[in-house]
């Protein structure tokens, strides 16, 4: 993606978290602090998400409860685009949580999607390759 340069100032403590961020994950400071801009913009315009650790990354999740939003946004297509049917099927979710996830999938309908395919184009030949180990033989 090509970026435009600017000037920032930042106070103390937040320049030395990124630094320390940067050291921690062996990533730059530029990606670590577009990444950090880019996840509070998001957070901001669909509240009730944040960012966590995934196997892959960091990914969209529901506040409160570990959820990621793909996982939501996937159930709700393989149940038709059916509100009710997805609310019975995380029926421990609140309205707000459900809403939340939605609205995201709103904002954000690329991202979301190229997460649902990614994980759909997992077979079990595509395991067994990747993670010999895990195959019922060895």
């Amino acid at each position: 993606m090509k970026g435009v340069q600017k000037s920032l100032r930042l106070p103390e403590e937040t320049l030395k978290e990124i630094e320390e961020l940067s050291a921690e994950t062996g990533r730059d400071f530029s990606t670590i602090t577009k990444d950090l801009l880019t996840e509070a913009i998001k957070m901001r315009r669909c509240p009730g998400i944040i960012f966590g650790e995934g196997v892959s990354g960091r990914r969209a999740k529901v506040a409160g409860t570990g959820i990621e939003v793909w996982e939501i946004i996937a159930a709700y297509k393989s149940v038709g685009k059916d509100l009710k049917r997805l609310k019975k099927a995380y029926h421990w979710l609140s309205q707000e949580q459900v809403k939340a996830a939605l609205s995201y999938y709103s904002a954000y309908p690329e991202e979301i999607d190229r997460l649902i395919e990614r994980n759909e184009s997992w077979t079990k030949r595509k395991i067994q390759e990747r993670h010999p180990f895990m195959s019922s033989g060895s």
